[in-house]
């Protein structure tokens, strides 16, 4: 059992592991889209968002249901939108992190310079 939940993990966030991929279920996470609306508000062209959907699907990230002549797609899961939310929680660590650093050295330099004076 153990393997096989380390195998879809690795097999999840490799799903995930593509910026186009990522924005596509941030779009998502706001409710259903077609492929039209997801490549208008991408601004991307649509080969690009087809070849993506299509892994998403591949994995069961997102499903997608024939509405008329077009498909609309949905988050097969709403705990993607959690994800993305921790993902951006530690982006945000990540740069709180840096931004301290940056004003340490920065502290340093003027320390620096006002020992020389």
């Amino acid at each position: 059992m153990g393997n096989d939940m380390r195998q879809f993990k690795a097999d999840f966030f490799k799903a995930l592991s593509h910026p186009l991929r990522i924005r596509i279920l941030e779009l998502l996470a706001e409710g259903e889209k077609s492929v039209n609306e997801i490549q208008s508000s991408l601004h991307s062209e649509g080969s690009a968002v087809s070849q993506q959907l299509s892994i998403l699907r591949a994995k069961n990230i997102v499903v997608g249901t024939k509405d008329g002549k077009r498909v609309v797609y949905a988050l097969r899961d709403p705990m993607i939108i959690n994800l993305l939310a921790v993902a951006r929680e530690i982006f945000n660590n990540h740069l709180i992190d840096t931004i301290s650093m940056l004003e340490e050295l920065d502290d340093e330099e003027t320390n620096l310079k006002h020992s020389v004076k």
